[in-house]
């Protein structure tokens, strides 16, 4: 079985956001698979996608500040500047974090680890609506 469908992301502010409900929301087909694979691809230059810890909110604000601290905004290096001061810094987080995760499936749901979920990385103040390309494949 192949399905794909893009997911819309609600817009959400600069930051790590966790999504996983959102995600298996979005595709009630996922109950179907006993053995397969999910892939997200988010469709942005200044987003991005990873998976961490899903409990603590302390993870989502060390992320954000460890990255700011290596790619700061107004840096005097920066060009690409008209679109504003936060958005070459996003162009790089986004990079060095990229736009996709693949995820095991198993028995109709994703096989992660306990304390692991899906991250949306808003690297921009005012980011918007998100959109991801999710592509599922497995066998029922």
């Amino acid at each position: 079985m192949w399905f794909q469908r893009e997911i819309r992301v609600a817009p959400h502010p600069r930051g790590f956001h966790l999504i996983t409900g959102e995600v298996t929301d979005a595709l009630p087909e996922l109950a179907q698979v006993q053995i397969g694979l999910l892939h997200l691809f988010i469709r942005h230059t200044s987003a991005s996608l990873t998976i961490n810890e899903n409990a603590s909110p302390d993870v989502r604000r060390d992320f954000e500040s460890h990255l700011d601290a290596a790619v700061p905004e107004r840096a005097p290096y920066w060009t690409h500047t008209v679109e504003g001061p936060d958005d070459m810094p996003a162009h790089v987080k986004a990079s060095l974090l990229g736009p996709d995760v693949t995820l095991p499936v198993r028995e109709g749901s994703l096989a992660l680890g306990t304390w692991q979920g899906i991250y949306l990385c808003e690297h921009r103040d005012s980011g918007g609506a998100r959109s991801l390309t999710a592509t599922l494949w497995g066998e029922g």
